[in-house]
């Protein structure tokens, strides 16, 4: 497929309340749209960094620009037939995946077009429908959360994941455990931690976590082996698992036991495919997590959601969780308890709302 055209846009989307992490408090989401043509297809593809570089060194505005001026112009007029050959083109430009991830997404949204498959077939997915997990950020009071909690349990939900960060930790953890003394928990610490904090968290193996996701710094692997080897309770990686080379190094060196994959982490669908075989042939389970995205970004998470090796409910999310009127059609929802179902149309199975977008774009570029 020979690329013809290439739109790209930084949008801002309103979230209905603040998402409260231990990297800050944000009440909106930027996120870049990227629009591919090519042999009268089109595909889209969505990354949200955010608006500061807060989770990862990248940010939006960033991105944009990067996408604009260097990435978009090494793929215009070229014939891109797989993944791999997407990434060989972007690979003189060094780290920034968020930025690739706008692309790659949409380059398999195009494919799968083009083929005539949904993008979770054309991913090589085989669960359909998936198991997806309910979340909480911090909160007001824990009578708040303990009452969200109740709701989700109520919903059926398979597990809940709790933020946690300085000044919400061991406490909450015990109230919502003596609470919910059966359901499956784990907490995501957004790399608030260091080493030094190793007392504390031999303290949380006594609450039968089913992981703690992130605990030390974003570019760690080496503390987290020691973390894991002085702990009974898995680690998770997340923020540090940049691509297939850093899961491969995580798992040798013992890392951690179960990984995260975001593909705008990681610089799009081809190489979170790969991490997902690298863990998959290691052992190592998996599942999959989002950025807040539209529902076109969480039509791509739900694909990938599809393959063998995740094994543990991905955080895709309802768009009703966190948007009064998301920038994307149609609007993500549950399938049943707990559950989401990847659609069988051609393509991810959403693409922006032309007015939606008109009303949340910042900036945007078209280079033909």
């Amino acid at each position: 497929m020979r690329i013809t055209a290439i739109e790209i846009y930084r949008v801002n989307m309103p979230l209905i309340y603040p998402f409260r992490t231990a990297f800050g408090n944000d009440d909106a989401i930027e996120s870049v749209l990227v629009r591919l043509e090519a042999d009268g297809q089109y595909g889209w593809g969505e990354s949200a960094p955010w608006r500061m570089p807060a989770y990862s060194p990248e940010w939006a505005a960033g991105a944009f620009l990067l996408l604009r001026d260097a990435l978009a112009p090494l793929v215009l007029g070229r014939e891109v037939n797989s993944g791999g050959e997407l990434q060989g083109l972007l690979a003189g430009v060094k780290g920034n995946p968020f930025a690739k991830a706008a692309l790659d997404t949409a380059w398999w949204d195009l494919h799968a077009r083009a083929r005539g498959l949904p993008l979770w077939q054309a991913l090589g997915g085989i669960q359909n429908p998936v198991y997806v997990g309910a979340d909480f950020g911090v909160m007001e009071t824990i009578d708040a959360l303990l009452a969200e909690i109740e709701d989700a349990v109520r919903a059926g939900f398979r597990r809940v994941k709790l933020k946690f960060r300085p000044g919400w930790e061991l406490e909450m953890v015990g109230a919502v455990r003596a609470a919910f003394p059966d359901t499956v928990f784990h907490v995501d610490c957004n790399s608030a931690y260091r080493l030094d904090a190793l007392p504390m968290f031999k303290k949380l193996d006594r609450y039968g976590l089913a992981m703690i996701e992130q605990p030390l710094a974003h570019d760690d692997l080496v503390d987290h082996a020691a973390l894991q080897a002085a702990l009974e309770t898995p680690i998770c990686l997340d923020e540090s698992i940049t691509g297939p080379e850093a899961a491969r190094k995580a798992i040798q060196i013992g890392a951690c036991r179960w990984v995260n994959i975001k593909s705008g982490r990681v610089g799009g669908l081809t190489p979170a495919v790969e991490i997902h075989d690298v863990c998959r042939d290691a052992g190592v389970p998996c599942w999959v997590g989002g950025m807040l995205e539209s529902a076109l970004g969480a039509m791509h998470c739900l694909a990938l959601a599809t393959l063998p090796n995740i094994t543990y409910p991905s955080d895709i999310f309802p768009s009703s969780r966190f948007y009064r009127n998301d920038l994307s059609r149609p609007a993500v929802a549950l399938s049943g308890p707990s559950q989401m179902t990847a659609p069988m149309i051609p393509g991810a199975g959403a693409e922006p709302d032309p007015q939606r977008l008109e009303a949340c774009v910042i900036e945007r570029a078209v280079i033909r």
